[in-house]
């Protein structure tokens, strides 16, 4: 088995921090000693019920969570989510406001649509999602149960510098897949937060959702059981068997950023790899990057060169260089450097060198 790695810009599922990797290979042999490996591990048994009860904590410290929010680890990724919620908050003939930002918007749009009435609030679609909407383009309906916004938008590298106002008393719902606890965030200003973790807290197969209470307590009882928060939050993310593993690497990975000084110190490093590259685009007029300079995100780097032939060229060689995944999406084209919590900075220091190196060779 080698031990060389590549610098992975994937999207996701994306890379993890290598010490957390370390400790999940020890802990599939053996876990706190037991004989047997955490894949293995009775869901309701001492051993798993450490690690749950250690990952909510964790997550709590974190990110200062207060006692009358819920922390549940579930399945089914953002895009159960985008049904689950308003499954539950948007029944009744309520509307629920959407502000549209890309394709994952769009999807959370269309599964609203299916339980309630869906008034769209603002919107990038008119520039193909290259910005965030400015404050004075959002426009709320008079009294919706909700307003839903994405975060991150991974297809097209843009990010929310904060959360969209909203109507008084009404919760803001996040899906915050690919930018959570990537910074500080005060999640009292906010109902749902909800994240597929294969991006910034583990593999694939885990969701982190944080529900007020209250909310919790609100939903309709008529819904299927694995559909219906309360269930859930009553019996601690085990209402069926969990995602096992997943979650302890979770744990893991929570660790890793509290080692590393908390969210205030991950936006500082995270800042300071994405301005690497900002830097790039911006000194030259052979790249264009695609998002509108104050809404660029930090995990998710979009740009293109002056050729779609050329696009591919970079995609080719800088994966023979060792810097893989940095196609863009399908729907878009061009390049995408994919540099979440766990990514290094040696990795962006090696894309900018490459970068200006293929720019020398292919004016």
């Amino acid at each position: 088995m080698s031990d060389q790695r590549i610098f992975n810009f994937s999207a996701g599922p994306a890379v993890l921090p290598e010490d957390v990797l370390r400790r999940a290979q020890e802990a599939l042999w053996d876990i706190g000693g037991a004989g047997f490996g955490i894949a293995e591990c009775s869901h309701r048994g001492p051993e798993f019920t450490a690690v749950l009860e250690e990952a909510e904590a964790n997550i709590r410290e974190l990110a200062s969570i207060p006692g009358d929010y819920a922390i549940l680890f579930l399945q089914g990724g953002a895009s159960l989510q985008f049904a689950m919620a308003p499954m539950n908050f948007l029944s009744g003939g309520k509307t629920a406001d959407y502000i549209n930002t890309g394709s994952w918007s769009k999807k959370a749009i269309a599964e609203a649509k299916l339980f309630g009435n869906v008034h769209v609030a603002g919107s990038s679609e008119d520039e193909n999602f290259s910005y965030i909407p400015a404050a004075d383009a959002i426009r709320n309906s008079p009294d919706p149960a909700y307003v839903h916004f994405t975060s991150n938008n991974t297809i097209f590298g843009t990010q929310w510098r904060s959360e969209p106002e909203v109507p008084s008393g009404v919760p803001r719902f996040c899906d915050a897949s690919s930018d959570i606890f990537s910074r500080p965030i005060d999640v009292t200003k906010y109902g749902l937060i909800y994240a597929g973790a294969q991006k910034n807290l583990g593999p694939a197969g885990v969701t982190l959702v944080i529900i007020r209470q209250d909310l919790v307590e609100s939903a309709p009882s008529g819904l299927p059981s694995m559909l219906q928060y309360r269930n859930h939050v009553k019996n601690g993310s085990c209402y069926n068997t969990p995602p096992v593993f997943g979650i302890y690497v979770v744990s893991e990975v929570i660790k890793w950023i509290k080692g590393l000084g908390g969210l205030g110190a991950m936006a500082e490093h995270n800042r300071d790899k994405a301005q690497l590259i900002y830097d790039v685009l911006d000194d030259s007029d052979f790249y264009q990057p695609t998002a509108h300079p104050d809404s660029r995100s930090h995990m998710n780097v979009c740009f293109r060169s002056p050729a779609e032939e050329l696009d591919a060229k970079f995609i080719k060689e800088a994966k023979a260089k060792g810097l893989a995944g940095l196609k863009g999406h399908r729907s878009v084209g061009g390049m995408r450097a994919s540099i979440y919590n766990a990514f290094p900075r040696e990795g962006c220091e090696a894309l900018v060198s490459f970068m200006k190196e293929f720019e020398r060779q292919n004016r």
